[in-house]
């Protein structure tokens, strides 16, 4: 009788060749890692964007900025994980990565507040490393465990495709969770604490064990405790962190009754609780010009604002012209709350003003056509206007729910060469602003800050809006015509499919939305 020759691999085989195996990690347990390391990275990543808004803020830049360091992150973790855990049991390494994430995870937004104050050089390093460091040792999880879960070659694919799919859900669930759950509840600096305190808790676990983990899972503790005290005290707080923003209300040393809303360290809009009528900021009292001019004193108007912050505009309106029927359109629920709560906003009944929790541009395509006299420009993300209130797309919904003799008034932020609010400019407008930024004084270099776009179906009045200007002392003039050819030379409009409003904007240390 003739026997065939043995497989040269059987289904069994052994993982031969290195180092012994590790065993003693179930398959439940080897989930929850690579679920919970996974998720962690992720809600680390989406934190970070908002602890560095304030200082940096939120754009395109930015979210390329971490989103890049967090793959990098990833990258490097699961490549260097590999390598380590073919060299050295993975059981020793599960804790120590667990324990230095969760340390630096809730040192953060200490680290990032106090390093904002030095020098934006400093803050962009010590974010690097805040990123970098959590990030490599959380991936590397994934194939320590990886490591100790393979057996033997046939089980080879199974166990890798699981956990990664185990992964890669633990990312998502995190992502979820964060965006939707976490950042809507808790402070910034509260989720990356609580985080921190569970990816130390989960080392401790992980390696009860072994003496010497015990040791250093207190020594992880107490630092982590030390931190979040020493976070309570850090610059850079917040009255509230909304969805979208970190919150103050500031008030005025010189007027009593005045507030000025900043939001990530914006200055975006003042109030006069008791005298809404006072306008601070010199755009408002531009815009407000540029409206009383163009229709009759007192008239009431129906008005959409894109953008509510303070709503310091609808409340003008709603003294000036009673009646005034006024639909804001504010994407950020949180801002909101604290118009009602800490700026005096009264009921809609009573102000004639009406809040949306709702995007902008969502907000012009529910508007019924010709149905509004009036439709005001005022959404900031960050330090620019959002890319898709900017095309020549949403200034067509602009258009369909003015009526005839409508207007549109919006207010911009440039810097530099001005590039983005000469693409903001179309036919049959009017551009105010500082002399030297809109062309009227040649001889000055731009300065930069706010201008205001006017756009009607119908003449605009400008001598009449220059003399309103000047009575509200706001410093500013007015271009049409040629002199506003002449500005906008041949700048490209802005449309859905190329709006690089981020990129034409000029880098500047100002901070305020005035």
């Amino acid at each position: 009788m003739t026997t065939s020759p043995p497989s040269p691999v059987a289904d069994d085989t052994p993982l031969a060749d290195g180092p012994p195996r590790y065993h003693g990690l179930g398959p439940r347990a080897a989930a929850v890692l690579v679920f919970g390391s996974s998720a962690a990275v992720l809600v680390v990543e989406i934190v970070a964007l908002r602890l560095l808004a304030p200082y940096l803020g939120l754009t395109l830049e930015t979210s390329t900025m971490v989103i890049g360091i967090a793959l990098t992150a990833i990258a490097l973790g699961s490549w260097l994980g590999g390598r380590i855990a073919d060299q050295v049991d993975p059981h020793r390494l599960i804790g120590p990565a667990l324990g230095v994430s969760g340390v630096v995870v809730a040192l953060t937004p200490l680290l990032l507040r106090t390093a904002a104050q030095w020098s934006p050089a400093l803050l962009l390093l010590v974010a690097s490393a805040t990123l970098l460091v959590p990030g490599a040792l959380l991936s590397a999880v994934t194939p320590f465990v990886t490591k100790l879960r393979l057996t033997s070659l046939a089980e080879t694919g199974t166990v890798v495709g699981r956990l990664s799919g185990v992964g890669t859900f633990g990312a998502i669930v995190g992502t979820v969770l964060t965006g939707f759950v976490l950042v809507s509840r808790l402070p910034v600096s509260s989720i990356l604490i609580g985080l921190g305190t569970l990816l130390v808790l989960g080392a401790a676990l992980a390696g009860w064990r072994a003496r010497r983990w015990r040791r250093a899972s207190a020594v992880a503790l107490a630092t982590v405790v030390a931190g979040s005290l020493a976070t309570a005290f850090a610059p850079g707080g917040c009255d509230a962190e909304t969805r979208y923003h970190c919150a103050q209300v500031v008030a005025d040393p010189e007027r009593d009754s005045g507030r000025t809303l900043v939001l990530d360290g914006l200055s975006h809009s003042y109030v006069d609780v008791e005298d809404p009528a006072h306008l601070k900021f010199a755009y408002v009292r531009a815009i407000a010009s540029v409206v009383d001019t163009a229709f009759p004193a007192g008239e009431p108007l129906t008005a959409h604002h894109i953008g509510g912050g303070g709503l310091t505009f609808p409340r003008y309106l709603a003294v000036s012209r009673p009646g005034t029927r006024s639909l804001v359109s504010e994407i950020d629920g949180g801002v909101v709350r604290i118009d009602r709560d800490r700026l005096g906003l009264g009921p809609s009944t009573a102000t004639g003003i009406d809040v949306r929790v709702e995007d902008g541009r969502l907000g012009l395509r529910r508007l019924e056509a010709g149905s509004h006299d009036l439709v005001v420009g005022d959404a900031f993300g960050g330090v620019s206007v959002p890319w898709h209130l900017t095309t020549s797309q949403a200034l067509e919904d602009v258009r369909r729910a003015l009526d005839e003799d409508g207007l549109y008034v919006a207010n911009l932020i440039d810097h530099g060469e001005l590039a983005f609010a000469r693409a903001e400019t179309f036919e049959h407008v009017a551009l105010l602003g500082k002399p030297a930024d809109i062309g009227l004084d040649p001889t000055a270099s731009t300065i930069g800050g706010n201008l205001v776009v006017v756009a009607s179906g119908r003449p605009i009045d400008a001598p009449a809006i220059q003399e309103a200007l000047d009575a509200r002392d706001v410093g500013w003039k007015i271009a049409t015509g040629d002199d506003l050819v002449s500005w906008t030379g041949d700048a490209r409009v802005l449309t859905d499919d190329h709006a690089p409003v981020d990129q034409l904007l000029q880098p500047s240390r100002t901070r305020t939305a005035r």
